[in-house]
């Protein structure tokens, strides 16, 4: 199975399954002197672990992240980063019953006609366990970015469950914290707590939007024609488990705007520095950053295990019907908040590192 690394100069290479011994991730291209220990990292995983709370998987892993090369007395080497999580909550016997039956919804089909060997115990790498291991190689990229662009700042929240929506005019960041599914519209957390609790009795999921927003990026991240900024974000949004959708800044709306309205004006403003009247482009233009927000959107579609009943067809072609047992989030965009938030940090900071090798520093002034 090939091809597990992305990145171009700041690359991540994920291993492991989700019921294998461990998980992890070797990060290549961090520079050297960025101050790094595991518990940095740790913060983030503890965002996305298992077992938080009512609305997520009840699996119970702790998500311990080690650090087993490519840092020295506390700052990184420039030499590759090993680490790994191990998995220590694996229940391989829920899966007894799909051995020889695939899951609506799920790889199973896909990966046994294209490779003729899956591993069904939780889906080995397209389980969104996998994840974990990019929440970590996340958290290295944001040390770095702390170094290369201090001002910078990612912070992701979800803004859509099933069909309800957050209400903007009531958006509140200090919220995002304050309830488990990472919003910032305290009403529609409350909303949602009471529509999640019947879909999770029922056995069954539902799906999310999640908005992810990096604040203070520097102007010319991102390159014509192939190594566009939000290409690259796009891609990489789309590669995390279960993401069916991806939107830069208007997204598919801009097709009901006219051209007048999805312009954003420019000015100058009393700093001397050009200024825009609106950010629909999600700031990036041609592929390279505005200096704007940079604003994400995915779709994360309903988790497919799920308690009721579905038809599907086993390997020798039967006929059958299927329940998958377990313990399944009902909403698996509620964890997809810190890896979003980590899949952004990892494409910035190998953007950075680009423009630094190509450009050195901007070259066009205005004014």
């Amino acid at each position: 199975m090939s091809i597990n690394s992305f990145g171009h100069l700041f690359r991540v290479t994920t291993w492991g399954e989700s019921h294998g011994p461990a998980l992890g991730a070797t990060v290549d291209g961090c520079p050297p002197g960025v101050p790094l220990e595991a518990a940095q990292l740790q913060h983030w995983l503890d965002l996305r672990k298992p077992g938080q709370n009512k609305y997520t998987t009840q699996r119970r892993e702790a998500d311990e992240v080690e650090i087993l090369s490519g840092v020295f007395e506390g700052k990184t080497t420039g030499t590759p980063i090993q680490l790994m999580i191990r998995n220590t909550d694996q229940r391989s016997k829920d899966y007894g019953d799909i051995v020889d039956k695939f899951r609506p919804g799920h790889a199973d089909i896909t990966y046994w006609q294209k490779y003729g060997i899956r591993d069904y115990r939780g889906g080995g790498r397209s389980s969104a366990r996998e994840t974990a291991a990019r929440v970590a190689a996340g958290g290295v990229a944001r040390e770095a970015i702390k170094a290369l662009a201090p001002g910078l700042q990612i912070k992701g929240y979800m803004v859509q469950m099933g069909p309800h929506q957050i209400d903007r005019s009531r958006l509140d960041m200090d919220q995002i914290d304050q309830n488990p599914f990472w919003t910032p519209d305290a009403k529609a957390a409350t909303d949602w707590a009471v529509y999640l609790d019947k879909i999770r009795k029922s056995g069954s999921s539902v799906g999310a939007m999640i908005e992810v927003v990096a604040t203070g990026a520097p102007v010319g991240l991102g390159a014509p024609v192939y190594a566009k900024l939000d290409t690259d974000l796009a891609a990489a949004m789309m590669s995390i488990n279960a993401v069916k959708g991806v939107e830069i800044g208007e997204g598919m709306a801009a097709a009901m705007l006219t051209g007048e309205a999805n312009a954003d004006e420019i000015s100058m403003g009393d700093d001397g520095k050009p200024q825009f009247s609106s950010n629909h482009a999600g700031g990036i233009l041609g592929g390279i950053s505005t200096g704007q927000d940079i604003v994400v959107r995915f779709a994360v579609k309903p988790t497919s295990s799920i308690l009721t009943p579905r038809k599907t067809i086993t390997k020798s072609g039967a006929e059958a019907e299927i329940i998958t047992k377990g313990r399944h989030d009902p909403c698996v965009g509620i964890r997809a908040v810190p890896v979003g938030e980590a899949m952004m940090a990892c494409v910035i900071l190998d953007h950075l590192l680009l423009h630094r090798g190509q450009v050195g520093k901007n070259r066009g002034t205005i004014g």
